[in-house]
């Protein structure tokens, strides 16, 4: 049920002589609504909230004015208001303001004076961005404790690691999912970075140039949620470059996600055979039933696709553009920002579920390091510091074993020592200990325990590691819990100020008077919303 004005919509302006036509309401402003119908309306209902308590304190409503605007703010949803051509241009903005006005009791006449549209989308849409960026860090914070997870539980599991697509070293499945945890942890600060970068309100910029009344900017910024006002008023109906650095962070992250994602499909296909999926998480083959396959992670990686697309899309809709505000860059160039958001959230639980599902075959796995000579850069090593052998001779000589070892059909361990020597004696080098070199390079577990630089696969270098990563994640947890909490304190002083809820307590006071004393406007701003 609609509860809106039936006054004409020529009655909202004396410039045209009515509505937008029936194309134009279907083609454009239809679909429009429907979206921000959905998706924006609590913004523009927390900010016209704002603008009511702005209105009380510059004493432009009265007490009982501002308070009966703001409860009929609180009674809007999406099915209160429509796209009505004839009644409110199909325009949100305007069904809000036509709903507030049927329901007053008595006009409120200058509710609603010094405004403009333009401000007022440009902050419902950054409010948006804002929401769908702390969404995001969440599930992305979930992902990062299930390869941290899965990194503790693996990190001593011998396995081959591959350079140019061939078994160069051993490494460990925990090695390889701490690298993955550090992008991960590399991303929410950046990130957060870019959460900080655009927390800047646009309200109380008006059309493009500023406003005539005397708006607190850094009061309505703080109750918004927002860390400072947007110091420049064009920029803060101008710019959209907060959907293009959102979705460049999304990009960037799907590329990363598509190269760990390709390690696993190699790594689950039959001839490596390193991983399994549950039956649940697995595909068949109509046509041939020994196959089990894993089109989930072809489908994690597709879709990682998508989002450098999206960010393509918002960056060729805002190039060649005046710097204004224009619908073009307002609306047409975030057409997908939200599919953005919504296809790297269906990525992320998606590879949430596959690695906390996801089991190592430690023998198969092992198998293949026994199989391949991935020792060769170790004996090189001893070769140079146990036998004094020249760095670069001793690299040929080893290539020389193994090339033997492999033409005799010889295991990688414990090795042969004659095809060493033999090896060795083409560069007049005696050696004292080939069969002990040879045991100690080509041995599995000691490939591991050899490495001792920081940052390495040896399993107590990835324990350093994890150990700091997940530190490293609770401080991101509280960064963003502080950023979200600025936003419901904004929105709980704003419903104070109105009288929709009990005045503050003593404690809320002393928040206020700490506020106050804290310097300049934007210092107090930033005392409210917590160190950044």
């Amino acid at each position: 049920m609609t509860s809106q004005s039936p006054a004409p919509a020529a009655a909202l302006t004396g410039r045209i002589s009515g509505g937008p036509s029936e194309l134009l309401h279907e083609e454009v402003l239809a679909p429009q609504f429907r979206f921000e119908s959905r998706h924006l309306l609590h913004h523009y209902v927390a900010i016209e909230k704002t603008l009511a308590a702005e209105y009380a304190r510059m004493g432009l409503l009265d007490t009982d004015e501002a308070h009966a605007v703001a409860a009929l703010l609180d009674g809007v949803g999406p099915d209160t208001l429509s796209a009505r051509p004839d009644a409110n241009m199909s325009d949100i903005a305007f069904a809000i303001e036509r709903h507030v006005e049927a329901g007053l009791a008595r006009p409120a006449v200058r509710w609603h004076v010094d405004r403009s549209r333009n401000d007022l989308q440009a902050c419902a849409q950054l409010m948006f961005g804002r929401e769908r960026l702390i969404a995001f860090a969440g599930v992305l914070a979930e992902l990062g404790e299930v390869v941290v997870q899965l990194a503790e539980e693996t990190r001593e599991l011998p396995m081959p690691g591959y350079t140019h697509f061939q078994a160069a070293q051993i490494i460990t499945p925990g090695f390889h999912l701490t690298a993955l945890s550090e992008h991960l942890l590399h991303t929410q600060r950046r990130l957060l970075a870019a959460y900080d970068g655009i927390d800047a309100c646009p309200l109380g910029a008006g059309a493009m140039a500023g406003q005539e009344l005397p708006w607190d900017r850094v009061r309505m910024a703080r109750l918004l949620g927002f860390d400072r006002p947007q110091s420049n008023a064009l920029t803060a109906v101008a710019s959209r470059r907060w959907s293009a650095e959102a979705t460049a962070e999304l990009s960037l992250l799907g590329a990363a996600l598509s190269r760990f994602t390709t390690d696993l499909l190699s790594w689950g296909g039959s001839e490596y055979g390193f991983i399994e999926l549950p039956d649940e998480l697995s595909g068949i083959s109509s046509a041939m039933p020994q196959k089990k396959n894993y089109p989930v992670l072809e489908r994690i990686r597709g879709r990682t696709a998508h989002l450098t697309a999206f960010h393509t899309d918002v960056l060729l809709g805002q190039r060649n553009t005046p710097f204004c505000n224009l619908v073009e860059v307002s609306k047409e160039a975030g057409t997908h920002v939200l599919a953005a958001f919504d296809s790297a959230h269906g990525t992320v639980r998606l590879l949430t579920e596959v690695l906390r599902r996801l089991t190592f075959r430690a023998e198969r796995m092992r198998e293949v390091c026994e199989r391949e000579f991935l020792g060769g850069f170790s004996l090189a090593n001893a070769l140079t510091l146990t036998e004094d052998v020249p760095w670069r001779t001793a690299q040929v000589i080893a290539g020389k074993y193994i090339v033997r070892a492999v033409a005799a059909g010889a295991p990688p361990h414990p090795g042969v020592p004659e095809l060493l020597v033999e090896a060795a004696a083409e560069h007049s080098v005696t050696l004292t200990a080939p069969g002990r070199l040879l045991a100690d390079a080509f041995d599995v577990r000691r490939g591991l325990e050899r490495l001792a630089s920081q940052g390495s696969a040896r399993p107590e270098a990835v324990a350093e590691a994890l150990r700091v990563q997940r530190a490293a994640y609770a401080e991101v947890r509280t960064a963003w819990e502080r950023r979200a909490e600025a936003v419901r304190a904004g929105a709980a002083e704003t419903d104070r100020a109105l009288g929709l809820t009990a005045p503050a307590g003593p404690a809320v006071d002393a928040v206020r008077t700490q506020e106050a004393t804290a310097g300049s406007p934007e210092g107090a701003v930033r005392a409210k919303a917590g160190d950044r």
